[in-house]
């Protein structure tokens, strides 16, 4: 690593000034950024450390909406969200306990990693993203790979996520890292399907338009049978060609509609 000054300030407003300094970067849960200093990828000159902040932890469920702070983990959502058992059960089986217990929901919605699991959550649930500057649609915030629509020093305060009517998320993990080779979140509301797919596109999460309009008109996994995802623009690395992560898609997709 090289060195930096680390602050932790004890509110928001103090986080907020401390990230308005030149080098300044905020640390969450860590869980990408250590790794990236540690490898001499990124060298910031201070790190704003948010873990200590009470306003940004803790889950409230009223009015049909599951709300989240920015920096609540994994495991707390996994075990304390209960009117969205698909939310839930994806916090569940992020990585690890470490990474469970450590990992934020704001860290890894602004990290934006094109095979994390929350991404697909927000896309599918149509949440809505709290900053200390606005609110943000999930539609509009994922802009492509590790890129969201934050701007500099804007910080995640909280996620609010609709209750759907039925929901559940499949997720093919490679063993090692557990982060999904393709991960699909299926989402009805009333008459509206929305299927969100992470960890398959060099674009980054993103949504089956062609499945969702199948869906509506008829909610069952047969809907998807004569469907077929491009390939094209697929991820392809050392766990999967192009033709493998599209094919997945489909049969993902077809596994959570199956289990909603």
């Amino acid at each position: 690593m090289y060195d930096f000054a680390l602050q932790r300030p004890q509110s928001l407003n103090e986080a907020i000034e401390a990230l308005s300094a030149e080098g300044a970067e905020v640390l969450a849960g860590g869980q990408t950024l250590i790794p990236t200093l540690k490898n001499r990828l990124a060298s910031p000159d201070v790190l704003v450390s948010i873990g200590g902040i009470s306003e940004l932890q803790g889950v409230s469920e009223t009015d049909g909406t599951v709300s989240i702070k920015a920096g609540t983990t994994h495991g707390v959502v996994a075990a304390t969200v209960e009117s969205y058992p698909a939310l839930a059960s994806l916090a569940g089986n992020i990585g690890d306990p470490a990474v469970r217990n450590r990992g934020t929901i704001g860290g890894s919605l602004a990290n934006n990693d094109p095979s994390a699991c929350y991404p697909a959550a927000a896309l599918a649930s149509n949440a809505s993203i709290t900053t200390n500057k606005r609110t943000i649609s999930a539609s509009d915030f994922f802009m492509g790979l590790f890129e969201t629509s934050l701007d500099e020093g804007e910080l995640i305060t909280q996620v609010d996520f609709p209750v759907p009517d039925a929901a559940n998320y499949q997720k093919f993990d490679q063993p090692a890292s557990r982060f999904a080779l393709v991960g699909v979140f299926v989402a009805k509301y009333g008459n509206d399907v929305r299927v969100a797919v992470t960890g398959a596109s060099e674009d980054g999460v993103f949504r089956w338009s062609e499945a969702e309009s199948a869906l509506a008109s008829n909610f069952s996994s047969s809907a998807i049978d004569g469907l077929e995802v491009d390939s094209e623009g697929m991820i392809e690395d050392i766990h999967g060609s192009k033709s493998y992560r599209a094919n997945l898609v489909k049969v993902m997709t077809k596994r959570a509609v199956a289990a909603c």
